[in-house]
């Protein structure tokens, strides 16, 4: 890999979540109709977040036609060039069907195996995060140039605000939200925002002292996790566990280990 791959990635992966976060910002329809499930009928998939996916990897494969690809939707290429994208066109379907602002739209890029790059665009906030890996988080948006993120000094876990995901099938949903019972009494306190791929940004700009989630798959964090690693901040799954669909958790390196000891014992990555 020369030096200069993870800075051309970056760029095309920028131009692309800028398009779609275009197209989904100002190509919303009002009468936005639901195209398939996911998992449960709660979970849609609209006909703008297949739309997003396409153009994201049509504007990719123009440039980069021997790269693979993950999407969520559907995308799933092998690819000959030890690159591979991992997208998620729309992270926080439900708040873009029902109109709440907090959606993103996540790419990451893979060289061998490993995130080189990664890209967050929240349309409706006005911000994108970016990061390279080795160069620092940073993110643009309705201030003067860009900023560098840094995650927040570490707090006393009883201090920490820390944020969560629900899973949309019901049994998995309920376990959770047993965990999350029983972990709020030792945090300051939990928000849900609905975009696991925001609030791994929202970690790494310090507007969290960590954040967990069960039930992720690559696409969910694979950008937004290099974006808080670069901003100073701890990811992981499971205790010496990568982040998997066991679970995820980053935080700021002092909270990260007592949380995720704590969501192990309190265990938060099984039924």
């Amino acid at each position: 890999m020369t030096d200069a791959l993870p800075t051309e990635l970056l760029t095309l992966a920028q131009e692309a979540a800028r398009r779609a976060g275009e197209l989904l910002r100002d190509g919303r329809p009002a009468d936005l109709a639901v195209a398939a499930t996911k998992s449960s009928p709660i979970d849609v998939v609209t006909e703008m977040d297949i739309a997003a996916e396409k153009l994201i990897t049509n504007l990719i494969s123009e440039q980069r036609p021997d790269d693979g690809f993950l999407g969520e939707e559907g995308a799933s290429t092998e690819g000959t060039s030890g690159v591979r994208w991992v997208i998620d066109p729309l992270d926080g379907t439900v708040n873009y069907l029902y109109g709440l602002p907090t959606w993103s739209v996540s790419i990451a890029a893979e060289q061998d195996g490993e995130t080189v790059a990664g890209v967050v665009a929240a349309p409706m906030r006005g911000e994108t995060y970016h990061a390279v890996r080795g160069g620092g988080a940073w993110a643009s948006g309705p201030w003067d140039g860009e900023r560098r993120l840094t995650c927040r000094p570490t707090a006393p876990l009883d201090q920490a605000l820390v944020s969560t995901g629900f899973n949309y099938v019901t049994e998995v949903r309920t376990h959770q939200a047993d965990v999350a019972r029983r972990l709020i009494p030792l945090l300051r306190d939990i928000r849900r925002g609905g975009s696991a791929a925001i609030d791994l940004c929202d970690l790494a700009a310090g507007r969290l002292d960590g954040y967990y989630e069960r039930g992720l798959n690559a696409w969910d964090f694979a950008a937004g996790d290099l974006i808080a690693r670069e901003a100073g901040a701890l990811t992981g799954g499971r205790p010496g566990e990568r982040p998997s669909r066991d679970l995820t958790v980053a935080a700021t390196p002092g909270v990260f280990e007592p949380l995720q000891e704590l969501l192990e014992n309190l265990g938060a990555w099984h039924d």
